[in-house]
């Protein structure tokens, strides 16, 4: 059956920013397909965690601020010890402030940037150690947005940084 070609049962996956929206649809995606989920979220994805369940799929609940890079190891670390493994990562999460580009702050430009770009790479870059580690490989998805090629007066770092994930 044409089904059997997205079969991802018995893999791990990790999502960030999967407490609500597109993170939560992905991360549900995924446990449909078989996956167990790595949650990584700054808020208690309850509703999440909830839905992957009922799939039948296991949850591992992670709660980290992605803007502080040392908490990257832990992310990896727990998912290995508490799945075996890593198969796949989402570079989900992501933040938007708002401003004119003229009154537009550095902490709020730094902010964006830090989740929505620089936690993607290092995130990515953990993670493909772990799939070398492993020998097997994995996927990894980066997520940008409509945004990443048509811009905004009101969001030059969420541009900015999207952009920088299409790459």
């Amino acid at each position: 059956m044409i089904l059997d070609s997205f079969n991802l049962e018995g893999k791990v996956a990790i999502v960030t920013g999967c407490d609500t929206g597109l993170g939560q649809g992905m991360a549900l995606g995924l446990a449909k397909a078989g996956c167990d989920i790595v949650g990584v979220n700054i808020s208690e994805p309850t509703e999440t965690i909830e839905k992957v369940e009922a799939e039948g799929r296991k949850f591992v609940d992670i709660r980290a601020n992605l803007m502080k890079l040392e908490d990257i190891p832990t992310i990896v670390d727990r998912a290995v010890t508490e799945l075996g493994r890593i198969d796949i990562l989402v570079n989900n999460a992501g933040i938007i402030r708002r401003n004119d580009a003229i009154e537009f702050s550095e902490q709020d430009w730094d902010d964006v940037m830090n989740i929505n770009l620089k936690s993607v790479f290092f995130m990515s870059q953990a993670v493909a150690k772990e799939f070398i580690a492993q020998g097997e490989g994995g996927k990894i998805i980066n997520i940008a947005s409509m945004l990443s090629f048509q811009g905004g007066i009101r969001v030059p770092s969420y541009t900015a940084s999207k952009s920088g994930v299409m790459g």
